[in-house]
């Protein structure tokens, strides 16, 4: 066997070693944040509780208290990393992330409304909130970058500004000194504590919903990224693919950030991972994304669990810590790039 010939057949193999070794990494560490918390239980009394056996104490907090919680952490990480491979593909830039569209910012601009202007909202209310602020961002973002189709130069530039407006906005009201701003920063620092199973259903019919067509365009998705000259000569209906795909990603990002506040730089970093992982197809590049995500705020809740108990801290906050620098090493790569 040539040496051209093993590097091809291990290239072909990688995408399937990952996609067999990930979702087991997935599943142990869901196993483990099961099993931590302010009291560690052992992995034979989670199982046990999994089961419907056990002590009943030990039972409730795992299946009412923890297990939403790590469902709800591996659907919204998916969630946002899927939407991440969707904002990149379409506006070709290795920087861009639902954030960008202002998705993110609206959203927390509805849901800082609600909870610091009324002095009692309810868990509906707030969530209505959340989503209906960031479906406006986004109908603003493409609305003002539209002109004879969609730019994804412009797109990235007018969502940047639409939500840096949100986030003015957010400073705005916080300032205003209402009794109510506690709850506003913890739901805008990312915290997955106290969600419960109606959270995770809300977000789980929208993955559902969502993911499986994203993932079944992904042929024009690959298409979409060689540039717009060669997809419409292709046959690529390029506005429509290019606004069903942007409002899958909307929808993904408001119904993640509806659940657990706004997490940002998992739809920057996850996408970047997985292409060192599995390349660059997106048939397998949304799949790895999604595993990859879900990881990312698995380990960032746990680890905001685990560094100073019984202080939690919210897993926001970490996932900005990790990709912070991230984004640094990913402006220093483009820059040298563009240099070269």
């Amino acid at each position: 066997m040539n040496i051209k010939t093993d590097i091809t057949k291990r290239q072909r193999r990688k995408p399937s070693a990952v996609l067999v070794i990930l979702p087991v990494f997935l599943l142990l560490l869901a196993a483990a944040n099961l099993m931590i918390g302010d009291e560690k239980y052992p992995l034979g009394d989670v199982i046990k509780s999994l089961a419907g056996q056990g002590d009943p104490g030990i039972r409730f907090m795992v299946m009412e208290f923890r297990m939403p919680r790590v469902i709800l952490a591996v659907l919204a990480g998916g969630a946002l990393a899927v939407a991440g491979v969707i904002a990149q593909s379409l506006m070709r830039n290795p920087l861009a992330a639902p954030d960008t569209l202002g998705i993110t910012g609206g959203a927390g601009f509805g849901a800082v409304i609600v909870t610091v202007l009324f002095s009692e909202q309810s868990s509906i209310l707030l969530t209505g909130a959340a989503f209906s602020g960031s479906i406006v961002a986004a109908v603003f973002v493409y609305v003002l970058a539209y002109r004879n189709g969609i730019s994804p130069v412009r797109l990235a530039l007018v969502g940047i500004a639409v939500n840096a407006f949100c986030h003015s906005g957010i400073q705005l009201l916080i300032s205003r000194g209402s009794p109510n701003v506690n709850s506003a920063l913890i739901w805008l620092n990312g915290s997955l504590w106290g969600r419960s199973w109606n959270d995770v259903l809300s977000l789980f019919i929208w993955c559902c919903l969502l993911i499986p067509p994203v993932w079944l365009a992904a042929k024009p998705l690959d298409i979409i990224k060689s540039g717009d000259a060669i997809a419409t000569s292709v046959g690529v209906r390029l506005e429509r693919t290019r606004f069903l795909l942007l409002a899958a990603a909307v929808i993904l990002t408001a119904a993640s950030v509806t659940a657990v506040g706004t997490i940002g730089f998992i739809g920057l970093m996850a996408p970047h991972i997985a292409r060192r992982l599995a390349g660059v197809e997106s048939r397998i590049l949304i799949p790895v994304s999604g595993m990859v995500g879900s990881i990312i705020l698995l380990l960032a809740d746990s680890a905001g669990r685990g560094l100073i108990p019984p202080v939690e801290i919210p897993a926001g906050l970490i996932a900005a810590v990790i990709g912070g620098p991230y984004f640094i090493y990913l402006l220093r790569r483009e820059a040298k790039r563009s240099k070269t």
